[in-house]
């Protein structure tokens, strides 16, 4: 039998990293390899007598928790290259800037040098197959991949090697207001009608809720806000639901100022080259958001002094999601005097961040220096419990490993699911094996 292995990312929120080997452990094929964004950050659980045996190594997406320790790889002499998307590998600069101003800033230091990550070569799914088609890697070894939907340029992957299939979701959601997602279903796979693995976000775990809830959510709280002559600060990642964001905010408030860093905006702009990645009519609702006439592009600290100086009945957008970088908390405490304004959080915020600090705290004491409204309402780039359901029975699995979330989140999606009748479900730790 065949052998995972969990370097990271199983039963916590980071460092997605998937070890895969055959029977004889003399090779190896890596899913992943990411870092949590904690402490002075933490990495992969590596077995460098492993890595110079790796056959392939495959990645989702640019996201720092499944990408910023590839590096470590060619450090610890990987030979071979990174299979992923073109617009993955073009988000990657974004993340690996923003990895090292995060260390940095924590009086730590990298596990790499500049070499390691000059060292890492890229190969492009979509140079040699569309979606959901067969490429043959090696004589042993065939992968298909998909549009995942969470990022542009992330993929899901299904992967014929030695005998077994292996499905892995990446980062997955099918309700994306600007991305196309792939439904991910077993073509050809050799004689048979069902993986042998799967490895499955579920990182919102027993969450039930649709995008449409999440959005009435976010509307009626920015809608309160403005309602009382506040202002809205919205923390958010360059890549990502940022873009998703503020297209519907421009949407959802049309008459409203939108103060935007230029930095989420490249991104943005950037959408027309990534057609293939998108839903039909995307790039026309990028372009009505860069035609209305209240909408201030921030590209300096004098533009941005200025927008805070004015800062009234505004939705602002920040890069930054978990507000760890001096310009977010510049924003902040320009906001946070007021009682009519409000700061939401729209995704994960690892523990110890400086938004995180703010929404716990929110939630137990008042703040005598913070006065404004501090929410966490998510926006879905993930999957919660009817969406993890939804793939257990699209991609029928002899054993599905659900990850990207607490242990204690997992073992409650588990028990959810097994009381439904679904069984091989796996709820593992960071260390764990398990044989396929």
């Amino acid at each position: 039998m065949s052998t995972l292995t969990i370097w990271g990312g199983a039963g916590e929120h980071g460092r997605s990293s998937y070890l895969l080997q055959d029977k004889d452990g003399q090779s190896g094929i890596l899913l992943d390899c990411g870092v949590k964004k904690e402490g002075p950050g933490e990495y992969p659980l590596l077995d460098t007598d492993i890595i110079p045996h790796l056959q392939a190594v495959f990645l989702s997406h640019a996201h720092e928790d499944h990408s910023i320790a590839l590096p470590l790889l060619y450090k610890y002499g990987y030979p071979g290259k990174v299979w992923t998307t073109k617009a993955t590998v073009k988000q990657l600069p974004d993340y690996f800037e923003a990895w090292d101003k995060y260390v940095a800033a924590q009086s730590a230091s990298l596990p790499y040098g500049e070499i390691d990550k000059q060292s890492i070569q890229f190969m492009y799914l979509e140079e040699h197959i569309p979606p959901q088609t067969w490429l043959r890697i090696a004589p042993n070894l065939r992968v298909q991949w998909g549009r995942s939907g969470h990022l542009a340029g992330s993929v899901w992957l299904i992967l014929e090697w030695d005998g077994t299939v292996v499905f892995f979701s990446g980062d997955y959601t099918k309700e994306s207001l600007l991305l196309m997602a792939d439904s991910p279903t077993i073509m050809e796979a050799g004689a048979k009608d069902i993986v042998d693995l799967s490895i499955i976000d579920a990182a919102y775990g027993a969450d039930p809720d649709e995008q449409l809830v999440k959005l009435q959510q976010l509307e009626s709280a920015i809608c309160n806000t403005l309602q009382k002559g506040g202002s809205i600060l919205l923390p958010v990642p360059i890549h990502g639901r940022s873009q998703e964001l503020i297209v519907w905010a421009s949407e959802c408030f049309p008459d409203d100022q939108l103060i935007i860093e230029e930095e989420l905006i490249a991104p943005l702009r950037g959408l027309s080259d990534k057609t293939e990645w998108l839903k039909e009519g995307a790039i026309q609702r990028v372009n009505t958001l860069f035609n209305r006439k209240n909408l201030c592009i921030i590209s300096n600290s004098e533009e941005r002094a200025k927008a805070l100086l004015n800062l009234k009945s505004s939705i602002v957008f920040t890069n930054d999601g978990m507000m760890q970088s001096a310009k977010a908390q510049e924003y902040f405490h320009q906001l946070s005097a007021s009682p009519d304004n409000h700061v939401i959080f729209t995704g994960h915020l690892a523990a110890g961040s400086f938004g995180h600090r703010l929404v716990k705290r929110s939630m137990v004491e008042e703040s005598s220096d913070t006065r404004c409204t501090i929410s966490l309402i998510r926006y879905k780039v993930h999957q919660g419990l009817p969406d993890i359901r939804e793939m257990l029975q699209t991609i029928p699995s002899r054993r599905s490993v659900l990850v990207h979330a607490p242990k204690s989140h997992i073992d409650h999606v588990t028990s959810i699911l097994e009381e439904e009748g679904f069984a091989g479900l796996y709820s593992l730790l960071p260390g764990s094996t398990l044989s396929f």
